[in-house]
């Protein structure tokens, strides 16, 4: 069983001792007792947030970071992983017939270009959305005569990131 406060212990601990700081040195600086502070790293004692908002700005790391990597622990914990993308919470349903026909089903090479430097798994996979999106209005546009490119494309219920891509490729390929 996951104990919220001893994974928050053990988080704030770890980053103190990354730092090579003393229990003295942040209590003093997050205006707690010593061993109260000992206690919350340890788990024994749960922090409020303003405590643990203190502890943090003592530590000088943000809060937000320290509660990512308790999830991020957490989720290990439970056997989840780590889950990136804003569409997590989003529950399965059945699928809905589509309101326009779909485009045949074609093949995206990869492009020939080098790999960006960065290795950044999100700007990777933007790229490849906006090149497959890019190769589907492109077929779809293709059967449609140039004076006419009025057309209308149903995105009610698709994850706010992806609909927000289309919307802006639609646009621009209108």
């Amino acid at each position: 069983m996951v104990v919220l406060r001893r994974t928050i212990g053990d988080v704030l601990r770890d980053e103190r001792r990354g730092q090579q700081r003393t229990l003295r040195e942040v209590s003093s600086t997050a205006r707690v007792s010593l061993g109260y502070l000992s206690e919350v790293e340890r788990g024994q004692k749960e922090a409020s947030s303003e405590l643990l908002a203190s502890i943090c700005t003592a530590l000088d790391v943000p809060l937000s970071q320290v509660l990512g990597e308790v999830t991020r622990r957490i989720a290990d914990e439970e056997g989840l992983g780590r889950r990136r993308y804003a569409a997590e919470g989003i529950v399965p349903t059945k699928a809905v017939a589509p309101a326009v026909k779909p485009v045949a089903e074609t093949v995206v090479e990869p492009a020939d270009e080098p790999a960006p430097a960065s290795d950044d798994l999100d700007t990777l996979v933007e790229q490849a959305v906006d090149s497959v999106v890019d190769h589907v209005i492109d077929s779809a546009l293709s059967g449609v005569a140039t004076d006419s490119r009025e057309f209308s494309v149903e995105l009610e219920g698709l994850p706010d990131e992806l609909e927000l891509i289309l919307r802006r490729r639609l646009v621009s390929a209108a």
